[in-house]
């Protein structure tokens, strides 16, 4: 479920620090650990590294993808598979290529020139 005081907070910065626990990237990202383990699930980005007792010790780049994670679902309203495309690029291939075409100048008169006769056609 949605926090709706959740996604208005600022979160901490990150400290410089090698390894954390689970406790500490649940305070830095401010989600439960339930909820971090779940994700574990769902995402195959987020793995962290597990230890003696199956301990969980998250690096740097797993918060990062964590707070990434949260920002997809609690801000900007992505549900979990929705989120999973996103961050595995899959998001991107929605968006139109116009930026991408570059038409030449005798393409676009052909084009024209089509559209004029068809027009023609669609008048008689």
């Amino acid at each position: 479920m949605l926090d709706p005081n959740s996604s208005n907070i600022e979160l901490p910065p990150i400290p410089g620090k090698r390894y954390f626990t689970i406790g500490e990237v649940s305070e830095l990202c401010q989600v439960k650990p339930h909820v971090l383990r779940y994700w574990e699930q769902e995402f195959p980005q987020l793995k962290p590294v597990k230890r003696r007792g199956n301990r969980r010790y998250y690096q740097r780049h797993d918060v990062e993808m964590i707070r990434n994670i949260r920002s997809l679902l609690y801000e900007q309203g992505f549900t979990i598979g929705g989120a999973r495309q996103q961050l595995s690029g899959e998001g991107h291939k929605h968006e139109a290529p116009t930026a991408q075409v570059q038409a030449s100048p005798d393409s676009i008169k052909k084009l024209r020139s089509d559209l004029e006769e068809l027009l023609e056609i669609l008048k008689s």
